[in-house]
């Protein structure tokens, strides 16, 4: 397979460019997780007879490969990391496709785990040949372009759903089937099509944990913490609590990535006007109201139009995560970007591993108390951002070293 330079990439046909290959990716990947995500609450209430605890247990379990996205450290010593990403791609297509033919717990753990494997995997690489190939200068604006192309393509996926569902009578195998194959065969198209990209700066193969980072590590922690409870409760509580049918919920994701399409290049670029600091400030004091008023729902009775415009809300605010990416990007040396991201993906996911599971029990007794602290949740995040300097850069990690610099002086 031919080996081209990063450098060199831009004498390619702007299709087989480096970036070009993380748009494909950016869009086939949702083709199968989004159609993963967008049935599965309703799958799994009428077809596996689920409660709270056991929607918990599921997401458990498919968070256990995000905890061991370390393991890509290994695997890239053998082989190319944009070869694992795809390979990965392929197995997340597969495992979606086979969804449906295991309508009890343990068959839907199962290819839960195999998908989230492929999936998890996937992200972990793609994160990484992100920061490395894309400019530094262009990356906030770029990865709001590439969110918003996977948003573009969960839009279609959406349509397609709440056009035929009905329409047609389609069951969860037909949708599963089509979806997982198309995000599989692209993948394996994209093997053969694109060169392998050789950046400048080869990656450390090996894991490392440098103390200078320690403010991401804990940024990626927290993220990965309070976004569990929105994936896994927000949507469930539609289903369980408001009585959304496959119909309802997928109208909801709809309007969420019609929003998202059009929000996420412009958030990049606020990201890249204001910078990190102030990004993620404004989403973490937008997340912690939005969390409360989750709350208000259940203790106060609050409806489904407001419920429905909180989930809106909440993934705009999630949509300037990006600047955690960025921030990393400007503070690391080039050669720890794929480490870096595989131990920060498996940090990430320390919560994701227990906490599902426990907030599930915790939602049998008081859904709205699992709301009230995620929004805690957003507090401790919203206060590590302030940490963030104006200007991060290496030797500039946090605003501790300022004061250090400026004692000095």
């Amino acid at each position: 397979m031919k080996i081209v330079r990063l450098e060199d990439a831009h004498a390619l046909p702007l299709w087989r460019r480096p970036t070009s290959l993380l748009f494909v990716m950016s869009m086939a990947m949702p083709i199968a997780f989004a159609t993963w995500s967008a049935l599965l609450n309703n799958f799994v209430i009428e077809v596996a007879d689920f409660d709270g605890s056991d929607i918990g247990w599921l997401h458990t379990v498919r968070e256990i490969p995000g905890f061991f996205a370390i393991g890509v450290i290994a695997l890239i010593m053998f082989i190319r990391e944009q070869i694992l990403g795809l390979v990965a791609l392929i197995m997340l297509g597969a495992a979606t496709a086979v969804t449906a033919q295991f309508p009890q717990m343990g068959g839907i753990l199962v290819v839960t785990m195999l998908s989230s494997i492929g999936f998890h995997y996937y992200e972990t690489v793609n994160q990484s040949l992100q920061l490395q190939w894309i400019d530094k200068k262009k990356a906030p604006q770029t990865l709001g372009w590439i969110l918003s192309a996977g948003s573009a393509a969960t839009l279609v996926v959406y349509l397609l759903i709440v056009a035929s569902w009905d329409r047609f009578n389609l069951t969860f195998s037909i949708v599963y089937w089509l979806s997982g194959g198309f995000t599989a065969v692209v993948a394996a198209i994209c093997l053969f099509v694109y060169p392998q990209f050789e950046t400048p700066h080869p990656q450390i193969k090996k894991m490392i944990l440098r103390k200078r980072y320690w403010l991401y590590y804990a940024l990626q922690f927290m993220s990965g913490a309070r976004r569990q409870i929105f994936v896994v409760f927000a949507g469930f509580m539609m289903v369980e609590l408001f009585g959304f049918d496959v119909d309802d919920i997928t109208k909801l994701f709809m309007i969420t990535l019609l929003i998202n399409m059009f929000a996420a290049p412009l958030l990049g670029g606020l990201v890249q006007f204001f910078g990190e600091r102030k990004a993620l400030i404004f989403e973490y004091v937008g997340l912690c109201l939005v969390f409360l008023a989750y709350g208000g729902i259940y203790y106060f009775g609050w409806g489904v139009v407001l419920a429905t415009a909180l989930y809106v809300v909440n993934h705009l605010f999630f949509s300037l995560a990006l600047a955690i990416k960025t921030y990393f990007q400007k503070i690391a040396d080039p050669q720890d970007i794929a480490p870096t991201a595989a131990v920060a993906f498996t940090i990430n996911h320390i919560a994701a591993v227990f906490l599902p599971a426990l907030l599930g029990y915790v939602w049998l007794q008081s859904p709205g108390l699992v709301f009230l602290m995620a929004a805690a949740m957003a507090i401790v995040s919203l206060l590590l951002s302030l940490l963030i300097p104006r200007h991060p850069a290496p030797g500039h990690e946090t605003v501790f070293q300022r004061r250090l610099l400026a004692a000095a002086e």
